[in-house]
């Protein structure tokens, strides 16, 4: 597993209450490379395996990352990996806009703020320990719908572009971080429709044998990232290891 990053590597998992961070963290701890494993969620959840340290923060605050970073303490981290995501809401009656008459300012600032923001940030927050000789793999779940060149169907205006923006943020820090950590890799990768809260409103739509689970999403992913090199750093792949245009 991830044979890129040394034995005992330190991964931090955002989003780690939710479907695929919950899978990540569980597919990590199948191997004994892991040696200390930073599971971060809004939620708590419970992991008997002493390598795992529950963080229960909001990293979509300044104050939650802030907690984050005093958690890592500028140690190395060779697995950054970010899981959260915003489609959909009833709470802040956010939903996908299918015109240009649903567009609502509010819901594209939460969406960008959650989807494209806060993932930078999180970059931004622990750079100190991305930095250095290490090898270190940096990925974040982004989606196809995000793609530029791949759009044809038009709507879900706010998600798509939220998502661009995302990818644009992460292809921005890859010439940055080049200079810090000529070993680091930045991936966006795209985990297909998967079956967990955030796709569950619009799963009647999905072809047979395309609707996944979380498990299976994990494999996958982590299996596209053992793929890839420091001169691939900046790229957008989808769950069968295949690039997407930007």
């Amino acid at each position: 597993m991830l044979d890129y990053l040394p034995d005992q590597f330190t991964a931090v998992v955002t989003g780690a209450g939710g479907g695929i961070g919950q899978a990540m963290v569980n597919r990590l701890l199948e191997s004994e490379r892991p040696g200390r494993v930073i599971a971060v969620s809004r939620r708590d959840p419970e992991h008997e395996d002493s390598r795992v340290e529950n963080l229960k923060v909001d990293v979509t605050t300044e104050q939650g990352r802030r907690l984050l970073g005093d958690r890592v303490n500028g140690d190395p981290i060779h697995l950054l990996f970010n899981a959260i995501g915003l489609l959909h809401d009833e709470r802040r009656a956010i939903s996908p806009e299918k015109r240009l008459e649903d567009l609502d300012a509010e819901t594209l600032s939460t969406l960008f703020h959650v989807n494209a923001i806060t993932p930078v940030l999180l970059i931004q927050t622990l750079v100190n320990s991305l930095k250095g000789r290490h090898p270190a793999i940096i990925a974040s779940l982004s989606a196809r719908v995000g793609s530029i060149g791949d759009n044809e169907l038009g709507g879900w205006y706010g998600y798509r572009a939220s998502k661009a923006a995302h990818n644009m943020f992460l292809r921005t820090a890859v010439v940055e971080l080049a200079r810090y950590n000529r070993q680091a890799i930045v991936l966006s990768l795209h985990p297909g429709t998967t079956d967990t809260g955030l796709s569950q409103p619009f799963q009647s739509r999905v072809p047979e044998g395309k609707l996944f689970t979380p498990d299976f999403v994990a494999e996958r992913l982590l299996a596209v990232m053992e793929d890839r090199r420091p001169d691939e750093s900046g790229s957008f792949w989808d769950w069968a290891g295949k690039p997407i245009p930007f």
